[in-house]
């Protein structure tokens, strides 16, 4: 996994409640083995029409959130099934961190072991962060080691990730790269 110290980006405004997995990613695209080339199918049924053509009224189609690697949105995200494909997804298309006021405990889980950084903040806190990146596109700091977001207008806001998963993300380990901190352990073990 790719570390996350901090990421700077404009915010991808998703002004929604109870984005399911199934909107994240939808079931025709699961039938992929890999765990990369889901960011093209990334909600895909409100990024594109019937016939394939991407909606100008779709707030990530808008040109001023191209690449935006911090998406934005209101409660319950990542609801729905436990699929792992919603984080690939997410990550595949490019977001770094998603924050929203809470998520879905799989989706959350997923999240951390996939490399994404969920945030959780207050329902004002994201009402104030919606509407200012609605009123003009809204760059910002996420910073994982001091555990705050800071807006280009220097509004600071403060979050909590457990201390465990913060030290996973900041060194970009997953659940092999932490197996392989203890090889010497390991081959002691297997060599009594």
């Amino acid at each position: 996994m790719k570390p996350i110290k901090e990421v700077t980006s404009v915010l991808a405004p998703l002004d929604r409640s109870n984005v399911d997995t199934d909107q994240i990613i939808p079931k025709q695209f699961l039938k992929r083995i890999e765990r990369t080339g889901f960011g093209k199918y990334l909600f895909y049924h409100w990024r594109y029409d019937d016939n394939g053509v991407e909606r100008a009224d779709f707030e990530l189609n808008k040109p001023e959130y191209a690449g935006s690697e911090i998406l934005i949105a209101r409660e319950n995200f990542g609801c729905g099934s436990s699929r792992e494909h919603a984080p690939w997804a997410l990550d595949d298309y490019g977001f770094r961190v998603i924050i929203a006021i809470n998520f879905a405990d799989i989706f959350y889980n997923n999240s951390f072991k996939n490399g994404l950084l969920p945030i959780q903040l207050s329902e004002a806190e994201v009402e104030d962060l919606l509407k200012k990146s609605q009123e003009k596109p809204l760059k910002i700091t996420v910073s994982l080691e001091t555990e705050t977001i800071v807006t280009e207008d220097g509004d600071t806001y403060s979050f909590k990730v457990d201390p465990y998963r913060r030290q996973v993300l900041l060194n970009g380990w997953d659940d092999i790269a932490l197996t392989l901190l203890l090889e010497d352990k390991i081959a002691a073990y297997e060599n009594r």
